[in-house]
């Protein structure tokens, strides 16, 4: 009995054994199928899944970053549209063309006026001091400017629709520009030493004279209708509708001096 016993437990051993060894000539095999390249493409999925997770990473940090920055976009954005308010309400004050009025009145200075200590011939020097008119007086070197009183969108709407035609704020506006540039330039012609006046310019510089010591123009800023060579002001049916308004408006007054239509500035009461 005892012998059978121990062969049993031997032949037990023995089984235990061709097991194993099976096992192991098993994961030898699976071990041996790609004995190359196993371990390489390890290495690349694991340098793959890492990359991965940094570009993870950097899109968290970029959404963090973004969500932080919305709440000042918004302030930034209720500033720009409270600024922008602000621009449009000051925008009808202001006309869409204001031309530079140096550059306007330098046309008429060159045709009208020689620079200070020119030499050139005018054909009046032969003509005795007293055959000349005599000059107004010298006006002040701080003279006042040509008023420019604009016009609101409110003043312009409550006129009746057929006073408006097509007119608009700026169109105005940018008239009433002009009209100062043309008075500024008779205020020059007017108060310039003859010396410096052309001689196709003197007739013209002597009926202002004149037309500016009449009692309905004295001490203003006057122009011609015969002045009114635009750009936005001209003596077509526009520039006469908009003369209309502005006399409605009470920013001009008229007269008629002779054969000269007078247009006069006022000022803000």
């Amino acid at each position: 009995m005892e012998v059978k016993k121990a062969g049993a437990s031997l032949d037990s051993v023995i089984s235990g054994f061709n097991r194993r060894i099976a096992e192991l000539q098993d994961l030898v095999i699976a071990r041996n199928m790609y004995p190359a390249s196993s371990v390489a493409d390890l290495s690349a999925v694991d340098a793959a899944v890492k990359a991965m997770e940094l570009q993870v990473q950097a899109i968290k940090d970029s959404l963090r970053d973004e969500t932080l920055a919305i709440p000042k976009a918004k302030k930034l954005i209720d500033a720009a549209v409270k600024q922008q308010k602000k621009l449009q309400d000051l925008s009808i004050y202001v006309p869409s063309h204001i031309p530079e009025r140096k550059s306007m009145l330098g046309l008429d200075a060159n045709r009208c006026l020689f620079p200070e200590g020119s030499q050139q011939n005018t054909g009046f020097e032969s003509l005795k001091l007293e055959e000349v008119p005599a000059a107004l007086p010298k006006e002040k070197k701080g003279r006042s400017t040509p008023p420019l009183w604009f016009i609101t969108a409110e003043e312009l709407d409550s006129l009746s629709g057929y006073m408006r035609g097509r007119l608009t704020v700026e169109k105005i506006n940018a008239a009433i520009n002009d009209m100062a540039t043309y008075a500024e330039a008779n205020s020059q012609l007017i108060s310039a030493p003859k010396k410096r006046v052309a001689g196709d310019s003197w007739e013209k510089a002597l009926e202002l004279r004149d037309i500016a010591m009449t009692e309905a123009v004295k001490g203003k800023h006057f122009f011609l209708e015969t002045d009114m060579k635009g750009p936005a002001l001209k003596p077509d049916n526009t520039g006469k509708a908009i003369l209309t308004v502005l006399r409605h408006l009470g920013r001009v007054s008229e007269t008629r001096i002779g054969p000269h239509r007078v247009i006069i500035l006022l000022k803000r009461h």
